[in-house]
């Protein structure tokens, strides 16, 4: 679990993040949305440590990261993992080369130990006979699974997905949707989605912390999100002709 209190970010003086106090759970799926500059990527950057926070506490299952040192931090770190939008892969390297890299660089493992987790992590996203080719010879959705065995290689207590649809079709947005649920469950990762997208809300959103103009604005579950009564919510919704006219027609 990691919980937020009170934190505040600014940027040259700019309020960007004012007094966010959340939650997100482990074992679930817990989305961040909110409108194009509400401030919800900022909360995921103070979150990864990508930024640090100006005031108030981020707790890592009860561990201040506020409080520690830099070894300590350090440790907090690769207990992440993170899936970039757009995946950031390296299109030099094979499949193998993108996924064993993080053990590479932060583990002790061998190689037949590497191989193995490698051989794990693949099969897992249902890519166990990728691992000769590269980026360039990979679809869009092939490219998200593959840097979700990345992001999964450390096998982590806190999975960061930024904006994981970005750029798939709605078929593939469901199976890539379906494949961090199931992780999510599988290993009781404490997982937070940064989305603009509903689908994904209504799908596997566990948790809903919608962010308005750097302030939490609400916070609920994809069952009581379209129940909400909250006027900003409901725009953010709605934003569509389409939603708008299903809204109307369900009013």
């Amino acid at each position: 679990m990691i919980q937020v209190e009170h934190l505040y970010k600014y940027f040259s003086g700019r309020e960007v993040l004012s007094d966010i106090s959340t939650e997100f759970e482990q074992g679930k799926c817990n989305l961040i949305i909110g409108q194009s500059g509400s401030g919800k990527t900022v909360l995921m950057k103070c979150l990864i440590g990508l930024y640090g926070i100006d005031k108030g506490s981020i707790f890592y299952d009860r561990r201040n990261i506020a409080q520690m040192g830099k070894k300590e931090r350090n440790l907090i770190l690769r207990e992440m993992g993170v899936l970039f939008q757009g995946g950031a892969l390296f299109d030099s390297m094979s499949v193998y080369e993108n996924v064993v890299f993080p053990l590479t660089m932060f583990s002790d493992l061998s190689l037949v130990q590497k191989r193995e987790r490698v051989d794990f992590c693949l099969q897992r996203v249902r890519l166990e006979k990728a691992h000769d080719l590269y980026p360039s010879q990979l679809s869009g959705g092939m490219k998200k699974r593959v840097a979700i065995a990345r992001a999964i290689a450390f096998n982590p207590k806190y999975l960061f997905c930024d904006e994981p649809n970005s750029g798939l079709d709605p078929k593939t947005s469901i199976i890539i949707d379906q494949l961090i649920y199931e992780i999510t469950q599988e290993f009781n990762t404490t997982t937070i989605i940064n989305t603009h997208d509903m689908n994904s809300v209504m799908e596997i959103g566990d948790t809903v912390s919608f962010i308005y103009e750097g302030k939490l604005w609400w916070r609920g579950s994809n069952a009581q999100i379209l129940q909400t009564d909250n006027e900003e919510l409901r725009q953010f919704i709605y934003a569509s002709r389409f939603a708008q006219e299903i809204y109307q027609k369900r009013t």
